[in-house]
């Protein structure tokens, strides 16, 4: 059986033996709940992968936004290179969910824009749980929705081994009834092709050809390929194929739920018929008596998930299969910047609601639609075996639950409350709430300074200057999206390199984004509350806040203890608050920023430590080292990157990174940008030639 295997350079220090030790007790005894009360840099990632080493437990770590999962997913693949270490988040680019607005009589049909990367990533996290055990997965509240029965997904899994007799023609069938389709032109993921006695399958979780070669109704040996080089990677002994799509059904059970289908679709017709709503019970009837067609004809349909509890076999008003189902009951759970997380996780049921009661009362979807949803908080907590909330503010349903041991959470409370005072020392509550306020390099929190509104652009610019002239970065934090885009076009008037984050950027450019920050690219990033939890930029030594004194969720305790932590991994750590007036969220940040500063201090003082600045390879943002095509393409913005500004370390990476993209390119018959590329790699290589000489 495989095991986690911690890799690091690094032992625990500063706070983090006692919060590994205390965490690891409070697990081993069998508490439910219980918080880590991390400051930013003090490594809480480190602390949980000692905790995960320790235990050998499968592991889901959720996380509230797909930057940070995808940012935690690959410190984990760090720490874990030779375990499973997996991503798991919303595989739409583009997603308009299936809506009715009766007021203006407009049905809006669901449109989708699918990531097939993360779909890729998505299948490889549920094939590694049903098949090992070192699995550790980061998602996103995605994980709570539902996913298509895991027993199914089991059941119609099939095993190849060299050697073994299968008839051709059969297994043909079996790759079918699993969602992939025949492609004997344009292979791609999810699809095979027939070329004689050789079968060729690019699997869902994978981005390579795995080939059979039969002798007869044998299969005499089975290889993995380059996908675009056709050039042999690896023998294989054996290998499993999932279905393609998680929504998978066995045929004695897909025939009984369509026959379930049709009896809920008699009664809910006679339903509607009898209050009079006869274009509701048509509109019904034809769309249902569609689907069932395309059922019955391909085994699968849009929109399938809304007879998923059909499928699945479901009473009514029973929770669907998640992700969380995929793991074995004594898994342990770590809720990333919990106080965001928990009430996203809270608001989910709701609104989804909502959208689809109304679907069902116009005649669009059947009842039975509205059992495809996400899982309400109870229905969370319950298939929780054991949760560890990680955040720096924690948020009162922590604390209370870690306390109580009690998950009583109230859906009117979704926004994040100031914690009441947190039990001072480690005794009785040792094991329901640890700090870990002490870091490992001896930072301490950054000092705090209020500047007036007036004129705070240009005192904003002045200082950023100061900061790009010691090679720093600066995070700038606004109150809308426009403000972020329209400051970020006038200090690029100022002749800064800006650029800015927030919820219309895609995933994956994002991620790009914040790496090109810590490579130089760009020297200021702005943004809205994107920037704020658990973003690893040690190069940050600046953090302005503008118009702090707007009180509001953006402006609230735990926004400026989050925001201000972002310039806690730079010896210089710096903070600006831009306000008129000092209002009780400012105020009550200030002191605690101050009282954990204070803590720092003493440590550092007692044990002689001498506070350095984070040192952090800037690692490659691009899970399994893949990336998605449509970034190549904005490779141009990088060709500039100031080289000057780079240690030997960054230099090597950059090059590296260009000649990927030059290779990629070449791949994507993008020539032109592939020669652009081999140009820059060149110009570089001339100057380090002259450098030397």
């Amino acid at each position: 059986m495989e095991k986690f295997i911690l890799n690091s350079k690094f032992k625990p220090a500063g706070d983090q033996p006692a919060a590994i030790e205390g965490l690891i007790k409070s697990l081993q005894t069998g508490r439910k709940y219980q918080t880590l009360l991390g400051v930013t840099g003090s490594g809480k990632t480190f602390t949980m992968a000692n905790v995960v080493e320790t235990l050998q437990k499968p592991t889901l770590v959720i996380s509230h936004n797909k930057t940070l999962a995808a940012q935690l997913a690959s410190e984990f693949q760090e720490f874990f290179p030779n375990n499973a270490v997996h991503y798991f988040v919303s595989y739409y680019d583009y997603y308009q969910p299936e809506a009715y607005i009766p007021r203006s009589d407009t049905y809006i049909e669901k449109e989708t824009q699918i990531n097939e990367e993360i779909d890729r990533l998505r299948n490889a996290a549920t094939q590694s749980l049903l098949s090992r055990k070192d699995v550790l997965i980061v998602a996103s509240v995605s994980c709570i929705y539902g996913l298509g029965n895991p027993g199914n997904y089991l059941e119609l899994s099939l095993e190849i081994k060299k050697g073994m007799g299968f008839k051709r023609d059969k297994l043909l069938r079996r790759l079918t009834d699993l969602q992939y389709h025949r492609n004997d032109y344009d292979l791609q993921r999810g699809t095979f092709r027939v070329q004689g006695d050789i079968l060729d399958i690019i699997l869902s979780s994978e981005d390579t050809i795995v080939r059979m070669d039969f002798f007869g109704d044998e299969i005499e040996k089975i290889e993995r390929l380059d996908a675009l080089t056709g050039e042999k990677l690896e023998n294989l002994e054996s290998f499993t194929i999932f279905p393609a799509k998680h929504f998978v059904t066995p045929e004695d059970q897909l025939q009984k739920a369509m026959e379930n289908v049709r009896l809920e679709l008699a009664e809910r017709l006679k339903e509607l018929k009898a209050q009079g709503k006869l274009l509701e019970a048509q509109r019904l009837e034809q769309r249902t008596n569609f689907d069932l067609e395309m059922l019955t004809n391909t085994g699968f349909v849009s929109g399938i998930e809304n007879y998923s509890r059909h499928l699945d076999g479901r009473s009514a008003g029973e929770p669907p299969s998640t992700l969380i189902d995929y793991f074995p009951d004594d898994f342990l759970l770590f809720i990333d910047e919990s106080h965001q997380t928990i009430p996203q996780i809270g608001a989910m049921f709701e609104g989804d609601k909502s959208r689809k009661t109304t679907l069902v009362d116009y005649g669009f979807r059947l009842p039975s639609a509205l059992d495809n949803r996400p899982l309400k908080f109870a229905e969370f907590e319950k298939k929780i075996s054991q949760a560890v909330f990680v955040s720096a503010t924690p948020a009162n349903f922590e604390i209370e639950a870690s306390l109580n041991q009690k998950a009583d959470f109230k859906p009117k409370r979704l926004i994040p409350l100031t914690p009441p005072p947190l039990p001072q020392g480690r005794g009785k509550n040792e094991e329901a709430i640890i700090e870990q306020i002490i870091r490992p390099t001896g930072l301490i929190d950054p000092t705090i300074e209020i500047k007036p509104i007036k004129n705070q652009v240009d005192d904003l610019i002045e200082r950023i200057k100061e900061r790009i002239s010691a090679k720093e970065r600066v995070l700038v934090a606004t109150l809308t999206k426009r403000m972020a885009e329209e400051l970020s076009e006038y200090l690029k008037e100022n002749g800064i390199k800006v650029h800015y984050v927030h919820s219309d950027v895609d995933t994956f450019d994002r991620l790009e984004t914040l790496r090109d920050l810590r490579l130089g690219v760009y020297d200021v990033l702005v943004g809205i509350n994107l920037l704020r939890e658990g973003l690893d930029l040690p190069e940050v030594s600046l953090v302005t806040i503008l118009d702090a004194d707007k009180e509001g969720f953006l402006r609230s305790e735990t926004f400026f203890m989050q925001m201000m932590g972002r310039a806690a991994r730079h010896l210089n750590g710096h903070t600006v608050l831009y306000a008129d007036k000092i209002t009780g969220s400012m105020k009550r940040a200030i002191d605690e920023t101050n009282r954990r500063r204070a803590i720092q201090e003493k440590y550092n003082k007692t044990h002689g430590i001498t506070p350095q600045s984070i040192k952090k390879a800037i690692a490659d943002t691009r899970l399994a080292g893949q990336r998605s095509a449509e970034s190549i393409t904005e490779a141009e913005s990088r060709f500039n990157a100031d080289i000057t500004k780079m240690d030997k370390n960054e230099l090597k990476f950059y090059m590296d990174e260009l000649d990927e993209q030059m290779e990629l390119a070449a791949k994507n018959l993008e020539f032109e940008l592939a020669a652009k590329l081999r140009d820059r790699l060149n110009e570089i290589k001339k100057i380090k030639r002259l450098v030397k000489s």
